[in-house]
């Protein structure tokens, strides 16, 4: 199953909370053949082929070598969460 994965730099905030969020969106979207995980900077793996995409705040965004990336403004706003989502799996 490929996974949207959040990304902070210690894995267990930022990531976490995006993580839940992501939970969240993709029911509301009826995407159950999507997973939600996160994990650290330091563990994030650019190779694992099930990864789709990253989700990360603008802290990381330079950080993360990765075509697939969703930066988010605000963490804490599941809207504009799923709206740049949205776009992304519409392409």
């Amino acid at each position: 199953m490929k996974k949207i994965l959040a990304v902070c730099g210690q894995g267990l905030g930022s990531s976490l909370l995006i993580e839940m969020n992501l939970k969240d969106v993709l029911a509301n979207l009826n995407r159950d053949d999507l997973e939600a995980a996160h994990t650290n900077l330091n563990s994030f793996d650019p190779t694992d082929t099930d990864i789709l995409a990253v989700v990360c705040g603008l802290d990381l965004e330079e950080s993360i070598d990765f075509d697939r990336k969703i930066i988010l403004q605000n963490l804490f706003d599941k809207n504009e969460l799923e709206t740049k989502l949205e776009s992304f799996l519409a392409n």
